[in-house]
Parts: structure tokens; C-alpha cells; sequence
């Protein structure tokens, strides 16, 4: 389609510079705006043309009714006009393959592109869309995954002030305990200290009255013998009896060994012995459980010591530490050297696993690898299913095969060695190697429940150390 001969210029109002809209025509044959001229006339307080300024003797002009057609008909062009050849100013109808543009009739026979493949710009269009959909695939997908990174940050961000508050309550509570242990044992001590004043004060009493008694006795006896006689007579006639009785004294005071308190006793390793006490109450796990690592359907103790499986999924963060599959959770801590120890009671039930793992074991299942190989490849275990017992890998384990019932399983981690064995009471089940270079975790998993059974606290001086001791 050819470009129109006219501009918009040639359609625009000389006051409001935009289309014409209910143009009328002045006697001076000047085109304006009602509106606008209205607006003019009203502000100058005179019937001028806002153009020469020349008077209008008519204070209604008629409505230019042709130029509101052409106006009208020149907006109607200008939205449904088609892109136009810069260079032939014809309409472009073709996509050009090899240039990647847009050309009309005349480009396309031109030697500019001669020899090129051309489409129509529809069929050309289609293919960029699809070729574009192509590429916003995976943007699309990317976006997806930054959609459910931000949902999972924002359970996490959650997550964390549920934690914080619940950690928080838990500490008060553990730290509560201890404060009322000690407030419990200052009160004690203070009343033993005033019961042995009591006793000591009231022996003292005791002591000073009779002393008090003892003092008058003998100051009335002196008393009396320094008056027996005014006369040599007198004097002589009374000395025998006298004498006999001045010899019928009291029993000297006696010593009180021990009357003062036993400040030692009360202060001696004061907090040694209370923090000896303290073993009563306090609970010593060689394991805790890390809750950032447990199943959304396994259920922890507050103390981290037990878990159990729950009916239903938790609404948890699905973070990189945590179990997805299977339904497990590690132990707090990792293990790189030395000997390490830990009893795990499984009870009656049928469904569990235990043994240690590393932390980069499979916790997600995917389409990309076998779970179960991966899985064991990073995890050393004992495992009952259905009241049957084996070992992973299976080294050693003919005892283990023979069992009919489990219910409290010992597991000792040589780390030097590389070594995990499993026992009961009964003695060895298993022993199984892993690469000593390792860092391993205890490993639990169960539909039912376990439990790391706690270790009683002891409390010892070791004399060998205080020998060594230097002396001032």
C-alpha cells in the first residue's frame, strides 16, 4: 500500500497540536478545535481566530464536517497501517532467509538480494516463534526452578524461626532444671550449716550455764572459808572442816574439741561435690541425632536420643542434608578417628536399619542412577526386615542370619582400623570393613521407632594426674 500524501501536521489542531477532533471552520477559513476554541476564546475574553487573530463575527461556527471525515478516516489509516520499505516505500510482504529482515516486492527483485530464499512473513514468523519457543524452553523450566527456590527459602526462612523458638524454649527448660537443681542443693547446704549452728550454739548454752554454776559454787565456797574465823579461837576450831571442804571442788572446764562449725566441710570442694551430685540428672548421649538430616516422617525426642516414624509427612524444608528416600536420619556428629561406641535399643519392632554412612550418601532418589547401588556404596549397615536380619555388605554375618530376635544392638566404630562391628549381649553379630580414610555418621532408619540408650555420667579424680601436681 502505498504511504499517504498527507502528515499528521496537516491534520492538527494550531491550539492543541493533535488531530482535529469536532474541528469548525471560522470566517477567516481557519480550522480549530471546538473545544480548543472555546477554551481561547474564553481566556482572551474575545471572538479572535487563535491563527491571524481576525475577529469572528459569528460567535457558533459551523462544524467542518469534511475535515472531520478526513481526520477521522486519516486515525483509521494510521492504526491499520502496515509496515512500509524504507527504501521503496512499499508494503513489505516477504521475509528474506539469508538477510534476516523484513523486504517488499521490489527488494526481493533488486541485487541486494538476488539469489536469496524468501518466505512469507507468516510462514517466516511461525518458524521464529516456534525456533523462540525452542529457546524460552529451558528459560521457562529455569524460571520453575527459581520459583520453587523461592518457596523453599521461604519455608526454610520459616523453618529457621520455628527452630530458633523451639531451641529456645528447650534451653530454658534444660538450664531451668539446672537452676533448680542448684537452688535445691544451696538450700540444703545452707540448712545443714544452720542445723550444725543450732547444735553447737545450743551445747554452748549448755556449756556456759553449768560454767556459770560452777563460778558461783566456788566463789560462795571461797567466800565462805576466807570468813571462818575473826579469832585465833574461831579460826582454829573450823580450819579442819574447812580444809575438808574447800576439798570437795568442781571438776576443772573441760576442752571442747570441735565446738567451732566445720567451715571445711561445708566449703571443701564445694562445687566438685555438687557437680558430682549433678551426674543424678544429667544424661550422657554418645550420639545425637541431626534433625536437618531426618525423613519428613520421622518424629525426633527433644533430647535427639530417639526417633519413631509418624503417620504422616511433616511440612519441612527440602534442604540438601535431608533424607527423601529412604526414611533415615543421621547422627549429629562425624567420626575420623579413635574408637566410638553407641547402644541402640530396637525393641519389637521388624522394620529398621542401623549402621554409619557418609554424609554424601544418596539422599534423593533419581531417573539418573540406581538408588540401591549408590546407596550402599557410601553406607555400612544391619538391617531387619520382617523380623529377617543381614548385613550390608554381607562379611561375617552368619550369626546375624541365625537370630530369631533382636532387641538391643551394641555398635563399636574403630575408625583407626576401619572397622564396624555389631553385637548383643549374646556377643558378635558382624563385623564389617570400610575405608578407614572416611568420615562416617550413625546411620538410623525405621518405619517404628529406636532408640541411642543414654550412658551413666561418672565423675572421677584420676590420682595419677594429681601426683604430677607441682608442689609450692
Amino acid at each position: 500500500m502505498a504511504s499517504s500524501p498527507f502528515s499528521e501536521e496537516d491534520f492538527s489542531c494550531p491550539v492543541c497540536c493533535e488531530v482535529f477532533k469536532d474541528p469548525v471552520l471560522l470566517s477567516c477559513t481557519h480550522s480549530v478545535c471546538q473545544s480548543c476554541l472555546q477554551q481561547f476564546w474564553k481566556a482572551k475574553g474575545s471572538t479572535e481566530c487563535p491563527v491571524c487573530r481576525q475577529r469572528s463575527s459569528n460567535h457558533d461556527p459551523p462544524l467542518n464536517r469534511h475535515l472531520k471525515h478526513l481526520c477521522e478516516a486519516f486515525l483509521q489509516q494510521s492504526i491499520r497501517k502496515e509496515p512500509i520499505c524504507s527504501l521503496h516505500q512499499s508494503e513489505l510482504k516477504l521475509y528474506c532467509e539469508d538477510d534476516k529482515q523484513l523486504v517488499c516486492l521490489v527488494c526481493r527483485d533488486s541485487k541486494l538480494h538476488r539469489n536469496h530464499n524468501f518466505s512469507p512473513i507468516t510462514e517466516a514468523a511461525q518458524e521464529c516463534k516456534e525456533r523462540l519457543d525452542l529457546i524460552l524452553t529451558p528459560l521457562c523450566k529455569k524460571l520453575e526452578g527459581f520459583n520453587e527456590a523461592k518457596l523453599n527459602y521461604e519455608k526454610t526462612a520459616k523453618h529457621i524461626r520455628v527452630q530458633t523458638q523451639d531451641t529456645e524454649r528447650q534451653i530454658k527448660q534444660e538450664f531451668e532444671q539446672l537452676h533448680r537443681f542448684l537452688r535445691n542443693e544451696e538450700a540444703a547446704r545452707l540448712a545443714a550449716l544452720r542445723e550444725e549452728q543450732k547444735q553447737k550454739s545450743e551445747m554452748m548454752k549448755r556449756k556456759i550455764e553449768k560454767n556459770d554454776q560452777d563460778i558461783l559454787s566456788l566463789s560462795d565456797t571461797i567466800r565462805a572459808m576466807r570468813e571462818i574465823g575473826k579469832d585465833d579461837i574461831t579460826f582454829s576450831q573450823n580450819y579442819h572442816s574447812t580444809v575438808e571442804r574447800a576439798q570437795c571442788t568442781v571438776q576443772d572446764p573441760e576442752r571442747l574439741p570441735g565446738a567451732l562449725i566445720n567451715v571445711a566441710n561445708h566449703l571443701g570442694n564445694l562445687k566438685f561435690r555438687v557437680w558430682e551430685k549433678m551426674k543424678d540428672i544429667v544424661q550422657y548421649s554418645p550420639v545425637v541425632l541431626d534433625p536437618n538430616t531426618a525423613h519428613p516422617q520421622l518424629i525426633l525426642s527433644e533430647d535427639l536420643t530417639s526417633v519413631r516414624c509418624g503417620d504422616e509427612r511433616q511440612q519441612l524444608p527440602n534442604n540438601p542434608e535431608r533424607f527423601e528416600a529412604p526414611v533415615g536420619v543421621l547422627g549429629s556428629d562425624g567420626f575420623r578417628s579413635g574408637t566410638h561406641r553407641w547402644d541402640v535399643e530396637v525393641g519389637d519392632s521388624q522394620d529398621w536399619i542401623i549402621g554409619v554412612a557418609e554424609s554424601s550418601v544418596v539422599k534423593k532418589r533419581s531417573k539418573s542412577y540406581s538408588f540401591s547401588v549408590f546407596f550402599k556404596r557410601s553406607s555400612w549397615y544391619v538391617q531387619c526386615s520382617g523380623g529377617k536380619y543381614k548385613a550390608s555388605p554381607a562379611e561375617n554375618c552368619e550369626t546375624l542370619c541365625k537370630l530369631s530376635m533382636l532387641r538391643k544392638v551394641r555398635i563399636v566404630l574403630n575408625f583407626d582400623s576401619g572397622e564396624v562391628t555389631y553385637s548383643n549381649a549374646s556377643g558378635t553379630l558382624c563385623t564389617q570393613r570400610y575405608p578407614a580414610e572416611r568420615t562416617v555418621f550413625p546411620y538410623f532408619s525405621t518405619h517404628s521407632s529406636l532408640k541411642i540408650l543414654h550412658w551413666e555420667a561418672k565423675v572421677r579424680v584420676d590420682p595419677k594426674k594429681m601426683s604430677k601436681c607441682p608442689v609450692s
